[in-house]
């Protein structure tokens, strides 16, 4: 998962992947009102009172229309909810204050600028966790209400998105939903030709390059796992491997499946036979002795199968 989550920090380290994750995904009115031209990229390393060290956050900022406001995206990466995200991103975001009153990038003269979290989150099922603070602290009652903390966060859901939303066209960061809720090598090939169509431009070659990176380290694994795969060097390249080799991995794709499905259907033929043999030898099976039968896997069937021969207690057939 760390080359997952790298390759993800390489991406958002491209402004044009942050202007298609705002301008694609982020439904606020403030973000029709800022200059992309203006991304610029702060320095994402700095240290806690505690020593502890904070490195590689994805924070940018960005000029607003009304002049040098400037708005940081905090951006969080994660494949598993985690309950108290809330609670990080509120120290995260008092970490980056620190780092900004430190360095003097704002002067006494100044009020701290605004700060924008996001989460982006791969994981399979839905992302539960509270997105204010405020939700995770005990309410207070009456006048001690005031005094509870409270920030939001935004999150991207991406599989919810795929499945739920249509995705929006010409849009880098929507591609790369597509590619990672996509099983299919076909769709992707059809995905990558038009990455490749759209990043022509020179000034794309470092995103081009990381989308390669990614293809290699992460994609690849995911879709022919156990296969060794000669590396590509640039995206043409991906469109055509995927294009010749889509035949053949659905082909073993399919015999793999059918593999399986010989394999669980004799599993489930001895799970029958073992228990009618038990309980004509020994007598109706207990639950314990049944859920034994229905979790055991086919080459402990078979030992206890054999074992049955010869066994003139229930303990014989379970011997090892």
């Amino acid at each position: 998962m760390a080359e997952h989550d790298g390759s993800y920090k390489h991406f958002f380290s491209h402004p044009e992947m942050v202007a298609d994750l705002l301008r694609g995904f982020i439904a606020e009115d403030w973000v029709t009102q800022i200059d992309f031209a203006s991304l610029e990229k702060v320095n994402g390393s700095y240290v806690a009172d505690d020593l502890r060290e904070r490195e590689d956050d994805i924070i940018w900022r960005v000029k607003h229309q009304n002049g040098w406001l400037y708005i940081y995206l905090l951006i969080e990466f994660q494949s598993t909810v985690d309950r108290y995200m809330a609670l990080r991103i509120l120290v995260y975001t008092g970490l980056l204050y620190q780092d900004l009153i430190k360095s003097k990038a704002i002067t006494d003269q100044q009020k701290l600028p605004p700060v924008f979290p996001v989460v982006v989150y791969n994981g399979e099922g839905r992302w539960w966790a509270a997105r204010d603070l405020a939700d995770l602290i005990e309410p207070l009652p009456g006048s001690l209400a005031r005094y509870r903390p409270s920030q939001k966060h935004w999150v991207i859901d991406e599989g919810q998105l795929a499945r739920e939303t249509t995705l929006p066209e010409n849009n880098s960061f929507a591609d790369l939903i597509r590619l990672e809720t996509s099983p299919k090598p076909e769709a992707m090939r059809q995905i990558f030709a038009i990455l490749n169509h759209r990043l022509q431009d020179p000034r794309y070659a470092s995103l081009r390059r990381a989308l390669v990176v990614w293809f290699n380290r992460v994609l690849i694994k995911r879709l022919v796992p156990g296969t060794q795969v000669p590396e590509v060097n640039e995206l043409q390249e991906i469109n055509n491997m995927l294009a010749e080799r889509v035949v053949q991995w659905t082909e073993q794709w399919k015999q793999e499946g059918l593999q399986q499905g010989l394999q669980q259907g004799l599993q489930q033929g001895l799970h029958q036979v073992l228990e009618r043999q038990i309980t004509r030898r020994f007598g109706p099976l207990n639950d314990e002795t049944r859920k034994r039968i229905q979790t055991a896997d086919l080459d402990q069937l078979e030992r206890w199968a054999d074992n049955i021969l010869d066994a003139q207690s229930l303990d014989e057939v379970f011997k090892d």
